[in-house]
Formats: C-alpha cells, structure tokens, sequence
C-alpha cells in the first residue's frame, strides 16, 4: 500500500537495513532502490544496466529474497534488510564469491555481482538444490561473455563447499 506521502509525490522517509547498518534517506516516492543504492550511497557493485529486470545485474537480497533493485520502489523497502554484493561478506569473501573466482565464472565481471546474489538467495533456502533449480535461480541473470560453463562450476563448488562445511 502506497503511503499519503507517496500519493502527493513529496519526499518520504526511507527507514530500513542496508548491509546491516540502519539507514534513513530522504527520497521522492518515484525513486527506485537502484538509484539510492549507486547514486545515494555509493554502494556501485550493484549494477545499473537494463533497467528493466530482464538481466539481473542489479540484483540485491531484500528480507533474503533476490530481488531486482530497478524495478523496486524505494518506498516498498521501508522496514526492510537489504544486502547489496557489498554486503555479504562484510569481514572477508564469501564461499561463492571464492568459488566463481576460483571457476572462473566471471570475465568482464559486470554480471558476476547479480549472479552470486541470486546464488546467494538459493543456497540459503534451498543448500543442496537440484540442477533445475539452479537454472531456475540463475534465470533471471544474464551473462553476454562467459557462456555460463564458469558460472555452473562456480555453483557446483559453493554447493559443495557448504557441504562440507557443516
């Protein structure tokens, strides 16, 4: 529901958890999370590309939920605990990040922030998925450089690396 600051397009107040820290911005209720997350706070690992959901390079966790940044409002994050690539790992590198290094699944990396979110989101609901629902979480992402090879075996390893983890 759109709040009576949102219906007179005057500035709200954005209250919510951005990589674990509380935050309040000031913004037009026209404003998409993308926007505050490059241009407000400088959080630049979530990209900016097709603005219009179809590529995933924008991708954040919203309450542990992958969700493209371009298409959500600012107002629907009120309340919310966002995790940008930034945020993740807050004291070091993240399993999956170490294992897309590691499998090479980036090249010119553009995508590789969107791509590991998503994986993100499905390991920590699903940690032994099968290959459909990989593809499923990795549908939403587009790579135009590495053909996805780098990118499964980098999945396959985070998959095994929490395995053996616990």
């Amino acid at each position: 529901m759109i709040d009576k600051a949102a219906q007179a397009g005057t500035k709200f107040e954005l209250q919510c958890s951005i990589n674990g820290g509380e935050k309040t911005i000031d913004a037009a209720p026209s404003t998409r999370l993308l926007t505050i997350l490059r241009d407000d706070l400088a959080l630049t690992g979530t990209k900016r590309s097709c603005e219009i959901g179809r590529c995933g390079a924008c991708m954040v966790l919203i309450d542990g939920k992958a969700v493209n940044s371009c298409l959500t409002m600012a107002y629907q994050c009120t309340g919310s605990e966002i995790t940008t690539i930034e945020g993740i790992a807050p004291s070091g590198i993240d399993p999956i990040q170490q294992a897309f290094l590691e499998e090479g699944g980036f090249q010119c990396g553009y995508c590789t922030p969107g791509m590991i979110i998503s994986v993100k989101a499905l390991l920590d609901e699903h940690p032994n998925p099968s290959d459909d629902e990989i593809a499923e979480a990795l549908s939403g992402n587009i790579c135009r450089c590495t053909g996805y090879g780098g990118i499964w075996r980098a999945v396959k390893r985070a998959i095994e690396g929490r395995r053996q983890a616990t």
